[in-house]
C-alpha cells in the first residue's frame, strides 16, 4: 500500500472516528407526548428568564463541567407543589451535548418548564424535557395543564409510525401525528389528552369545537 493510499484510509478512519464519537456525545431524546413529558417530570410551572450565569456543575474541584443557572421569576406552579412553592432558580448542562438547554434571559418571553427536581431541592432541566415558550401552546394545552394530563398519567400513550398500528392494552392511547402528518408535535399533540375513564380503559379528549381529523386505532383492513 503507497503512502497515498495509506494517507487517505487514514483520513477516511478518523473522520468516521470523529463522526461516531460525536453521535455519542450528542443529546439523544425519544419521542414523547407533552402529556407524557408532563407527568414524567416532578416540577411544572410556568416562568419568565431573568437572568443566566454559568457555574460549577458540583462542589467538586476536579469536575469540570460546568451549568447554566437560569434565574426565572415564577408566574404558576402546575405541579411540584409538595416539594417546592417557589422556583427561583433552574440548572441546565453548559454543554447542548449533555441535552443542555437554551433560553431567552430577557425578563419578556415567558415558558412552559417542565423538569426535575434533586436531592438538594435544585431543578435541573434539559432537552429532553418539554420547555416551549408560553405563547406556542395551544389554548387546549394550557387548559390541560391545571389537571387534564394529569388525570391520564396512568395511561400509556404510543407512537405510531406505520400501519398496522393498534392497541395491545385497555389503557392506551394511540398518538398518530408522526404517521397522518409527518410530524410529531402535530394536531393531536396541540390538542389532545389521553384520559383514564371509569372503567380503567383509556382514550383521547378535546374539550371545545369538534375536531378537523379523529384519530383512531390505525390498523390494515
Amino acid at each position: 500500500m503507497n503512502s497515498v493510499l495509506s494517507t487517505l484510509l487514514f483520513s477516511v478512519l478518523l473522520l468516521l472516528t470523529l463522526r461516531i464519537q460525536e453521535l455519542v456525545e450528542a443529546c439523544s431524546c425519544a419521542p414523547a407526548h407533552p402529556q407524557q413529558l408532563i407527568c414524567d417530570s416532578a416540577l411544572v410551572i410556568r416562568a419568565k428568564i431573568s437572568s443566566e450565569k454559568v457555574v460549577p456543575a458540583s462542589d467538586d474541584p476536579l469536575d469540570t463541567h460546568k451549568m447554566i443557572r437560569y434565574e426565572i421569576k415564577q408566574i404558576k406552579m402546575f405541579k411540584g407543589f409538595e416539594r417546592l412553592k417557589d422556583v427561583q432558580y433552574v440548572y441546565t448542562p453548559f454543554d447542548s451535548s449533555l441535552c443542555g438547554v437554551k433560553l431567552e434571559a430577557n425578563n419578556k418571553k415567558q415558558y412552559l418548564l417542565t423538569g426535575q427536581i434533586l436531592s438538594d431541592g435544585k431543578v435541573l432541566i434539559h432537552l429532553c424535557n418539554y420547555i416551549e415558550p408560553w405563547d406556542d401552546l395551544s389554548l387546549s394545552q394550557k387548559k390541560s395543564l391545571n389537571q387534564r394530563y394529569q388525570m391520564g398519567c396512568d395511561c400509556k400513550i404510543t407512537t405510531c409510525y406505520m400501519v398496522p398500528c393498534s392497541i395491545t392494552t385497555p389503557n392506551e392511547c394511540l398518538w398518530t401525528d408522526w404517521l397522518i402528518e409527518r410530524k410529531l408535535y402535530g394536531h393531536q399533540a396541540k390538542h389532545y389528552a389521553c384520559i383514564k375513564r371509569s372503567d380503567g380503559t383509556c382514550s383521547w379528549y378535546r374539550g371545545g369545537p369538534p375536531p378537523e381529523k379523529e384519530f383512531i386505532d390505525i390498523s390494515e383492513p
